[in-house]
């Protein structure tokens, strides 16, 4: 009966791995047209990840590693012919107006430019992107664009990293989520408990509708974060209340979409401190969100 029930369970594990290959093969025009390897996310949505790795930038004097605040990605939900995407590309100021005549010229609408950190240098711009139709041909206008920008070409999958300098278990316990180490930076993405809607097409976690929480070890236990809170309306001054309470700078507050439901806010936020004590300040926060346990 043991090896029945072991043999069925082999059975089941290659037909969803098949069935993985098969959607992660289906978006491959797309991969072609954008020039990158994407990644199917649990929740049905195909991203792509293209951290400004070229961009030495420092916040408030502490040098900050692509995975922390630099990270362009975009997404795509749908299927090949007709598709969503969404995205968020990381700019110098001087590449903001070209990167945006180009998007619109290729189809792609912008929804929103602005900071997400205070006291960085060099200044750097953050320009939301939203389309609908075919994926690779809106995969092709996001290449086009980002041809105007120094985002660098894919690179070989990096050295494995050594283990990461934060009590990442306490952090988990602290804030009741459970994070990543994604290249030397702990990375905690919290969804909400609404289904979150453009149009008539649900926007999945994974295309930027989860609240994410980043940790960059500075040393003796300390961590530099940043991310961002999605919230509503009722939300949005608790949470500032909260953050700023636990010694952690709001650093901006705005819309990344135009039409979602229910109508969301994106509060961004920053310090530099004991990374236990910042998460039991973030763990405060989030208690005032409709946040998923």
């Amino acid at each position: 009966m043991r090896f029945k029930r072991t043999f069925l369970a082999l059975i089941t594990i290659s037909l969803l791995s098949l069935q993985t290959w098969g959607q992660q093969e289906a978006w491959k025009p797309v991969e072609t047209a954008l020039g990158r390897s994407g990644k199917l996310q649990p929740d049905g949505a195909f991203k792509f990840s293209m951290p400004r790795k070229d961009l030495k930038v420092s916040v408030a004097g502490t040098a900050i590693k692509a995975g922390l605040a630099l990270g362009s990605w975009v997404a795509f939900k749908g299927d090949v012919g007709n598709s969503m995407v969404m995205g968020d590309l990381v700019l110098a100021e001087a590449e903001v107006e070209p990167v945006m005549l180009k998007l619109q010229q290729g189809g792609i609408d912008i929804t929103a430019v602005h900071n997400h950190v205070l006291n960085e240098s060099p200044r750097v711009m953050y320009m939301h992107i939203g389309g609908h139709g075919n994926a690779a041909k809106l995969a092709q206008s996001i290449r086009d664009a980002l041809a105007l920008t120094k985002t660098p070409a894919e690179a070989a999958a990096p050295a494995a990293p050594q283990k990461i300098d934060l009590n990442s278990d306490q952090i988990d316990r602290t804030l009741g989520q459970k994070g990543k180490d994604n290249n030397g930076i702990y990375q905690v993405s919290v969804p909400r408990t609404e289904t979150v809607k453009e149009g008539a097409m649900e926007v999945p976690p994974s295309m930027g509708v989860a609240t994410a929480i980043n940790f960059q070890p500075s040393g003796a236990g300390k961590a530099a974060i940043t991310g961002d809170f999605v919230l509503i309306a009722s939300e949005v001054n608790p949470v500032i209340a909260a953050l700023r309470a636990n010694g952690i700078e709001v650093t901006a507050l705005h819309s990344h979409m135009l039409d979602e439901e229910p109508r969301l806010f994106f509060m961004h936020f920053w310090a530099n401190d004991d990374a236990v004590k910042l998460a039991k300040g973030l763990r405060a926060a989030l208690d005032k969100t409709n946040s998923k346990k």
